[in-house]
C-alpha cells in the first residue's frame, strides 16, 4: 500500500480523496469533477423558481381574489395543488430518479416548470375570457405541481452521485434551500410589484423568464446523470431496486419517525407561508408586512442551514443537530402563534417567524441526509422522496383542516379594522377571518412532533458505517492508493 498523508489527504471513504485499487485486484478512482457544480446550479434554478410559482398569489391574496374573479378557497387550491400533486407523482419521481436516472428526471421536471409558469402568464392575456382565466392559470399551477417531487428529490440523489463524503450535507443543504429562497423571493416581489390588480402580469412574468432560462440550461447543458467514476464507496456500490428498496423501508422503525417529524415540519412551514398574509391582515398587518415576515423567515433559515450543513459535513452529528433545532424551532413557533393574534406586535411578531424558519429551516437538508444514512443501501429518491411525500400528505390535511376551522372576525375586530386589501368591496372579494384556533392547532401540532422526535428516534448511520467498513477491507488487502487530494479534477 502507497500512501502520501499529507495536509490535502482525507480520511479513506471521505470521497474527497483519489482512492486507487479494490478487493479483487482491479482498479477504482474515486474522484470529483467540477461539473457537479454545474448541475447542482440546475437543480437551485429549478428549485428556487418552483418555490416562486408555487407561493406567487399567496403574498397578494386580497388581491388576486377579485382579479381572478374566484373565492379564498380557490386561490389556495393554487398552493395546495402542489401538495395533492406530490403524492401519486412523489412515487414516480421515486422511481423515475432510481430508475431512468438523475438527468432524465430534470430535465422532464424543468420542461413541466417552465411551460407551467407560462401558462400562468397566459391567463392574464387579454383575448382570454375572464371565466376562463383562472383555468388556465390553475393548468399552470397543476405542471408546475407535478415538477416539484421531480426537483425536490433530486439534491439528495445528486449530491450522493456526484460529490465527495464530506461535502454531501453542503450540498444537499445548497439545492434544497433554493426551494424556501423562492418563496421568500415571492414573498418580497409580490407585495412590492403588485400595487393593483393590473400588476398581476408583471409578476408573473418576472417569475417565468428565469423559469424558462432554467428549461434551457438543463435541456442543454446536463450531458450525464453520473460522473465517469464514482466520489465516494458508498457511491460505487448499487441502490436496492425501487420496488425492494420499498419492501424494506417498511421495516425500519426509525425511519418512520423521522418521516413524521420531517413530514409535520414541512406541512406546517407550507401552511404558514401559504397562510400568512391571512393570519395577519385580520389584525391590521398589511400585505407588505406579511410579505416581509415570510422573507425574514426563510433568510434566517437560509442562514441556519448554511451553518448545519458545514457542521454536520465536519461532525457527522445529524441526530444532535435535527434534535436540537426542531426542539427551539417548535418553541419560536408557538410564540408566534401567540404573538399573530395580537395588533400592533410588528416586533415580535417578526422575531419569533425569523427564529422559527432560522431553526426550522436548518434540518429540512439534514433530515434528508440523515434519511439516507438510516436506510442506506435504500436509493435516495426513495428515502428522501417520502420524506417529502410525508410533509405534502400533512400539508394537505393541515391546511384543508386549518381553513375550515378558521371563525369569522367579531364585531369588535372588524370595527377597528384590518390591514387586508378590500378596495372592490364585489362578491369576489376577500373576506378577512380570525386565524385563533388554525393558529392553536398548528401549535399543537407542533410540540407533539417534537416529543415523538425526542423520545423515540436513535439514529443508526448506516452508509457512514458500510463506508468505513469497505474502506478497511480495502486497507487490510493492501490494495489502496491514496493520492493528494490536490490531484482532484
Amino acid at each position: 500500500m502507497v500512501a502520501s498523508m499529507d495536509e490535502n489527504t482525507r480520511l479513506l471513504g471521505s470521497g474527497d480523496s483519489s482512492i486507487n485499487g479494490t478487493n479483487d485486484g482491479s482498479e477504482t478512482v474515486f474522484r470529483v469533477y467540477k461539473a457537479r457544480w454545474y448541475i447542482l446550479l440546475v437543480v437551485f434554478l429549478l428549485n428556487l423558481t418552483n418555490g416562486m410559482v408555487w407561493i406567487t398569489f399567496s403574498p397578494i391574496a386580497d388581491t388576486s381574489v377579485p382579479y381572478y374573479s374566484i373565492t379564498p378557497f380557490q386561490l389556495n387550491i393554487l398552493v395546495l395543488v402542489f401538495a395533492i400533486a406530490s403524492v401519486p407523482f412523489g412515487f414516480i419521481a421515486s422511481w423515475v430518479l432510481d430508475t431512468l436516472g438523475l438527468r432524465f428526471s430534470l430535465i422532464m421536471a424543468a420542461w413541466l416548470n417552465g411551460v407551467g409558469s407560462f401558462l400562468r402568464n397566459v391567463s392574464t392575456f387579454e383575448s382570454i375570457p375572464t371565466d376562463q382565466k383562472y383555468t388556465w392559470c390553475l393548468t399552470g399551477q397543476i405542471l408546475a405541481a407535478i415538477s416539484q417531487p421531480f426537483i425536490m428529490f433530486a439534491p439528495t440523489k445528486l449530491a450522493a452521485l456526484w460529490f465527495a463524503g464530506d461535502q454531501r450535507a453542503t450540498a444537499n443543504m445548497i439545492a434544497s434551500m433554493a426551494n424556501p429562497l423562492g418563496i421568500m423571493l415571492a414573498n418580497i416581489l409580490a407585495p412590492a410589484v403588485v400595487q393593483g390588480q393590473n400588476d398581476i402580469p408583471t409578476l408573473l412574468w418576472i417569475i417565468t423568464a428565469p423559469s424558462l432560462l432554467t428549461m434551457f440550461m438543463a435541456t442543454f447543458g446536463i450531458c450525464s446523470g453520473i460522473p465517469p467514476t464514482p466520489p465516494t464507496i458508498s457511491a460505487e456500490q448499487d441502490s436496492e431496486p425501487f420496488f425492494q428498496g420499498l419492501k424494506q423501508i417498511i421495516r425500519i422503525k426509525r425511519y418512520w419517525i423521522l418521516n413524521f417529524v420531517f413530514g409535520t415540519g414541512l406541512a406546517l412551514f407550507t401552511a404558514f407561508s401559504s397562510f400568512l398574509d391571512q393570519m395577519l391582515c385580520p389584525r391590521g398587518y398589511t400585505d407588505t408586512f406579511a410579505g416581509i415576515c415570510g422573507a425574514i423567515m426563510i433568510a434566517a433559515g437560509s442562514v441556519g442551514a448554511v451553518f448545519a450543513g458545514i457542521y454536520v459535513d465536519k461532525t457527522k452529528r445529524f441526530e444532535e443537530v435535527v434534535k436540537v433545532c426542531w426542539c427551539i424551532s417548535c418553541l419560536f413557533g408557538v410564540g408566534f402563534s401567540q404573538a399573530a393574534r395580537y395588533r400592533d406586535h410588528q416586533v415580535l411578531v417578526a422575531l419569533s417567524i425569523s427564529l422559527f424558519g432560522g431553526f426550522g429551516f436548518a434540518i429540512y437538508p439534514i433530515c434528508m441526509e440523515l434519511a439516507v444514512e438510516v436506510t442506506y443501501p435504500i436509493a435516495e429518491a426513495t428515502s428522501a422522496g417520502l420524506m417529502v411525500i410525508s410533509g405534502q400528505v400533512q400539508g394537505i390535511i393541515y391546511m384543508l383542516l386549518m381553513q375550515f376551522i378558521a371563525q369569522d372576525l367579531s364585531p369588535e375586530e372588524r370595527a377597528e379594522g384590518t390591514g387586508c386589501n378590500q378596495k372592490n368591496l364585489s362578491a369576489n372579494d376577500f373576506v378577512p377571518q380570525d386565524w385563533t384556533v388554525p393558529l392553536l392547532f398548528a401549535s399543537s401540532v407542533a410540540v407533539f412532533s417534537m416529543m415523538i422526535l425526542m423520545l423515540f428516534f436513535k439514529a443508526e448511520y448506516r452508509r457512514m458505517n458500510a463506508e468505513q467498513r469497505i474502506a478497511a477491507e480495502k486497507i487490510l488487502n493492501k490494495n489502496v492508493e491514496i493520492l493528494p487530494a490536490d490531484t482532484l479534477s
